[in-house]
């Protein structure tokens, strides 16, 4: 067997690669933080396995706002909104009733109709459950394919640099 080639690129971790949390090069492209209320949990206090993706919309969602861009305003006007086409999660400690939690946004690939993003949910330094998610841009009327506008292409590219740099942070209701 081979050594490994120090060159290669990590495997994700959610694809079965070793799971990175420390020595990061930069921070995710996006954060935003929440509570857990009783809503979000099982009867013991445990976050429900699903709500993971609804923390995870919530976060694409001000990432979005955060670029400029607001949803129903897409939908409204453009005749275009996003959907989730893929998901796919791993869940590595649970988060617990009334925790503070921080969840990423990091763009991982961008192409034409679609996007794929990774996202990570933390509590404090401690890595929960992390996620790849795909979302593609369809026509709200039929649910076709349909291109992403231009501007919101450019506003990705030119993310890091502009509107509160990498790791801005969006607090929820504290």
């Amino acid at each position: 067997m081979n050594a490994p080639d120090s060159s290669a690129v990590p495997v994700p971790a959610l694809l079965g690669g070793p799971i990175a949390v420390s020595g990061a090069t930069a921070p995710p492209a996006y954060q935003h933080e929440l509570r857990v209320y009783w809503e979000d949990t099982d009867a013991g206090g445990v976050v429900f396995y699903a709500n993971y993706l609804k923390f995870m919309e919530r976060a694409r969602t001000e990432w979005l706002r955060a670029l400029g861009f607001e949803q129903e305003a897409m939908r409204r006007e453009e005749g275009l909104m996003f959907v989730v086409s893929d998901t796919a999660l791993r869940y590595l400690v649970p988060a617990r009733l009334d925790d503070w939690l921080r969840v990423s946004v990091e763009p991982a690939e961008v192409g034409r109709a679609s996007l794929t993003i990774d996202q990570q949910v933390w509590r404090g330094e401690q890595l929960l459950t992390q996620g790849r998610i795909r979302i593609g841009c369809v026509d709200a009327l039929s649910l076709k394919p349909a291109r992403i506008p231009a501007r919101i292409l450019n506003a990705l590219q030119a993310a890091p640099a502009s509107r509160g740099g990498p790791g801005a942070v969006s607090p929820s209701h504290r």
